[in-house]
């Protein structure tokens, strides 16, 4: 016999869980199906246990390479890179049951295991144990998620070629690793393992590191990591990856020169593809992107109506918050409450490498493409009380501005915890506020949160400390 729901969600991440609340305090009556954990990747494997680990390597860091100006020195430094490990998932551990907790405090059903769409209101789950168990709902939201692009010809071992899963929970570091791809999880697995003493090579096909971010950022953070002697090949393509007896060698190419590189062990981290295929969406007629992405509206609806989806599935932009506003607005758009359109290219981007590197919105160069007359207001960590105080003051903080309305259009930071400074930036933007409004709100002294308030003034004309 089915059990019956108002909403079914399928996934446990940030973007479903969050959808599962959502529609729960909105009365619906809400199951949600995951096949392995609550909190998806993102609490388990990803964004919260590596946040642990940049944690653990920036104390190495500081005790490797730092002690000549904090006055401290060791004659016999240890460290055990498996507490930090262990540590990290303490942390995972701890936000999962978390999770847990909220499932019972908002009456949301529980099931474990494989989901499949039988009909556009029927979900059929698989346990571990071969039993299967009927749902039928009036909306379904499909929060899936992505799992690590691998080209076929690279075998991952998990031992010698690995992606982020293998990475993040391996107990032991190599002596040396080929990162391929220089993305957010490239350049935050770089820092954690060059802050160990591991010889890294990040090897990156396009123009520059973290491609996607303004082109000031890139330069800067490449010089910021060949400081840590972290070696960044940019505008190289990989050929090949082969495991050996030793490690890997990995082939690469760039301006018609071949080389190959050697290491214990290579890190692929070159992109994610959707978890959609034997979901059975085809099936029901919902569909997909020839990438395998679900395609949405603005609701977040399919291309049947009562079908959902949220999250990296959709291939709208990778990011847990992202998928986590996905959620809410699908959520309220079900109950047919008040609600939101989504803004994706003004979500805040953040990553947690060092120097840390957060934006939103455009930069110098798109908005010029756009035909925006651009005012810039800048401001660097250097001439920052609090950064210098930290000994943490590379970087610096960019407000792009709309000369004729004075309207935010992005902001790009690369510093020293810019990651917690961007929300400020993305509120502004989004209650229209201008930088004139931003310098005129007083900042505690000595912040870091001062270096906005400054780049606010210099894009207002105004520049008081530079």
């Amino acid at each position: 016999m089915a059990e019956s729901f108002d909403v079914v969600v399928i996934g446990a991440g940030p973007a479903g869980y969050v959808a599962a609340i959502r529609a729960a305090q909105l009365k619906q009556k809400v199951a949600i199906v995951d096949k392995q954990w609550l909190g998806g990747v993102c609490l388990n494997v990803g964004c919260i246990p590596s946040k642990s680990l940049l944690k653990n390597a920036e104390v190495a860091h500081t005790l490797r390479e730092r002690g000549k100006d904090f006055g401290f020195s060791f004659e016999n430094l240890k460290l055990d890179y498996g507490v930090a490990a262990k540590r990290s998932r303490q942390v995972s551990d701890r936000l999962v049951k978390g999770v847990g907790f909220l499932m019972r405090k908002n009456n949301i059903t529980v099931f474990m295991g494989e989901a499949r769409l039988t009909k556009p209101t029927t979900v059929s789950v698989k346990d571990k144990d071969g039993k299967t168990t009927e749902l039928t709902a009036k909306s379904i939201i499909v929060a899936t998620g992505a799992s690590a692009a691998v080209p076929g010809a690279w075998k991952v071992d998990g031992e010698k070629v690995v992606t982020y899963l293998e990475a993040i929970l391996q107990e032991k570091l190599p002596k040396s690793a080929i990162v391929i791809g220089s993305g957010a999880i490239g350049v935050e697995f770089s820092t954690v393992w060059n802050s160990y003493g591991v010889d890294v090579t990040i090897v990156e096909m396009l123009p520059r590191l973290v491609p996607l971010e303004d082109e000031e950022v890139s330069k800067d953070l490449k010089k910021e990591f060949e400081k840590r002697k972290i070696k960044c090949l940019i505008g190289t393509k990989v050929e090949s990856v082969e495991a050996t007896a030793k490690g890997v060698k990995v082939k690469v190419s760039a301006e018609g020169k071949e080389t190959t590189l050697e290491a214990d062990q290579a890190l692929v981290a070159i992109g994610f593809r959707p978890n959609s295929k034997g979901l059975g969406l085809e099936e029901v007629g919902v569909k997909l992107s020839e990438r395998g992405f679900i395609e949405i509206n603005e609701k977040m609806q399919a291309s049947v109506p009562n079908i959902y989806a949220i999250g990296d599935v959709t291939g709208k932009l990778m990011l847990a918050h992202v998928g986590s506003a996905m959620g809410i607005v699908a959520a309220e758009n079900i109950a047919g409450a008040e609600t939101i359109t989504l803004d994706y290219e003004m979500m805040p981007r953040a990553t947690y490498s060092h120097p840390q590197v957060a934006s939103f919105g455009l930069t110098e160069a798109q908005a010029k493409e756009r035909g925006y007359t651009i005012k810039v207001g800048r401001f660097p960590f250097q001439a920052n009380g609090k950064a210098l105080g930290l000994g943490d003051y590379a970087g610096w903080v960019k407000i792009v501005v709309d000369e004729k309305y004075g309207e935010i259009l992005g902001a790009h930071m690369i510093g020293p915890e810019v990651t917690e400074l961007l929300p400020e930036l993305t509120l502004a933007h989004l209650m229209e506020l201008t930088p004139h409004e931003i310098a005129r709100n007083v900042h505690a002294h000595p912040t870091l949160s001062e270096a906005l308030m400054e780049a606010a003034h210099g894009a207002a004309g105004t520049p008081i400390h530079i």
